[in-house]
């Protein structure tokens, strides 16, 4: 098989492929490096490749296969891990020179279970520094350009795996989500990627950023994040907060559907700039949903108006464990997080404490709303892609830190623990993709996937290929 269409197979064929001996580990591991080595260098979507030691191992998956040794789900396929999360023979550098080099002792749990079904880690992709940003650039690894236009964001904090998923670097991608960094990738890069929620994957080691961090899978069917999300999910003893029931068989029961369900539609969450295109295509993606036979309303979303002050403030104060790099490191940083960090150095424990107590008032709110529906639906993000050297598009106010301005739908569900997903719903005038969210209930990971899995079946959008 030639290199793209080893490249975009999706895990669930291509498992079944190596278990039955129909392709090669050896031959499809050689194929996808081919593939990443010509275009990496225009893409730069991985902070650390590493193609000899993925050779190692799939010439191991070969012998296992024709040995008869243990088949995991995953035996054989490739993945790469966000560089935010530990790997225990490649660098874990979280976009920053500070932390250029560091090498973990350990796998996360979520890499360690991945690699138990098989899966071979073929590299950690790039993420901006510290995670602070959604924007595709690093001072570490410089700018990781969109697919579909290289350059432009491709999205963050899970940049490179979005830029890695969108061209066919193989069909498996770990993200993680503190404010929107799985969605808003999956958004600017046309891909699947979901939230899931709270507590369903391992988080080890822990984010400081008051629980609010989730780890997810990125891929391009939802079929595949199903799988992907199977083999992470589950309690972990490192991580207390992890749901104490195991997975469900999500990917048996995708195609249950949303007949009868009760879904609201915001445009804006009452208070969002949304850019036209956008908002044209997530609206007439959000009416595709009668032809599934849901109830589809827009509403008004009255919990979400202390939002954009909540965000704020706990976005720069979390950064502000980071305060104690600047005097050695301000020039090798990125200046927008120095920014950030500095706009809450002021910021007392009584503060925090007071916006904490509006912070959990904010949740209930949103939980309560959530009662009387099934799902949500809004934008992903308001814009599309735009010059990865920038935190804004040129046509959006200017601002030192705040790239949240555009991205005031994702948030919300990181402090309620919500589960949440991009599903691509079009493409603009200038051929930019677009992502919709669908927010569920909390715990109903498997009804997100449902509901994502019916738009697919709807509006497909897997075949749909930047041209590289």
């Amino acid at each position: 098989m030639d290199s793209q269409t080893i490249g975009f197979m999706p895990a669930v064929e291509l498992a079944e492929l190596i278990r039955t001996k129909k392709i090669s580990p050896v031959e499809y591991m050689s194929t996808l490096l081919v593939r990443i080595a010509e275009l990496e260098p225009t893409l730069n979507a991985f902070a650390f490749l590493a193609a000899d030691q993925a050779m190692d191992e799939a010439r191991k998956a070969e012998a296992a296969v024709m040995s008869g040794g243990r088949i995991g789900r995953l035996h054989g396929v490739a993945v790469t891990i966000k560089d935010h999360s530990d790997t225990k023979d490649m660098p874990t550098q979280h976009g920053s020179k500070i932390t250029a080099g560091d090498q973990p002792v350990n796998d996360a749990p979520l890499v360690e279970r991945l690699r138990a079904e098989g899966a071979i880690v073929i590299g950690k992709t790039t993420v901006p520094e510290m995670g602070w940003t959604g924007v595709s650039r690093s001072p570490l690894t410089g700018i990781t350009s969109n697919p579909w236009r290289p350059g432009y964001n491709a999205g963050a904090s899970s940049a490179g795996a979005g830029a890695a998923a969108a061209a066919g670097f193989g069909p498996l991608h770990q993200g993680s989500d503190g404010a929107g960094s799985i969605r808003m990738p999956a958004h600017f890069c046309g891909i699947f990627g979901l939230k899931p929620s709270f507590g369903r994957v391992p988080n080890y080691p822990a984010s400081a950023a008051d629980m609010t961090t989730h780890n997810g899978p990125m891929t391009r069917t939802v079929s595949d994040s199903a799988l992907m999300l199977e083999v992470m999910a589950g309690p972990h003893f490192l991580d207390y907060t992890t749901l104490e029931a195991g997975p469900t068989n999500y990917l048996a029961r995708l195609r249950d559907g949303v007949k009868g369900k009760r879904i609201a539609y915001s445009p804006d969450l009452g208070f969002a700039r949304v850019d036209p295109e956008v908002a044209q295509l997530v609206k007439a993606a959000a009416a595709r949903f009668t032809e599934l036979g849901a109830i589809v309303e827009e509403v008004s979303t009255p919990w979400a108006k202390d939002g954009p002050e909540l965000i704020r403030f706990f976005w720069s104060a979390h950064l502000t464990s980071l305060s104690k790099y600047i005097p050695r490191w301000e020039v090798e940083m990125d200046p927008g997080l120095v920014a950030c960090i500095r706009h809450s150095k002021n910021v007392s424990v009584e503060q925090y404490q007071e916006m904490r107590y509006r912070k959990l008032d904010y949740v209930a709110n949103i939980h309560r709303w959530f009662q009387d529906w099934d799902f949500l639906l809004t934008p992903s993000a308001s814009v599309t892609a735009f010059p990865a050297e920038k935190l804004m598009p040129d046509h959006w106010p200017t601002h030192p830190w705040d790239w949240i301005m555009w991205a005031e739908f994702s948030y919300p569900f990181n402090m309620s623990w919500n589960p949440a997903a991009s599903v691509p719903c079009g493409f603009t005038s200038t051929g930019l993709p677009v992502g919709l969210q669908i927010v569920g209930k909390r715990f109903n990971d498997l009804g997100v996937l449902q509901a994502a899995a019916a738009f697919e079946q709807l509006q497909p959008w897997a075949d749909k290929r930047p041209q590289l």
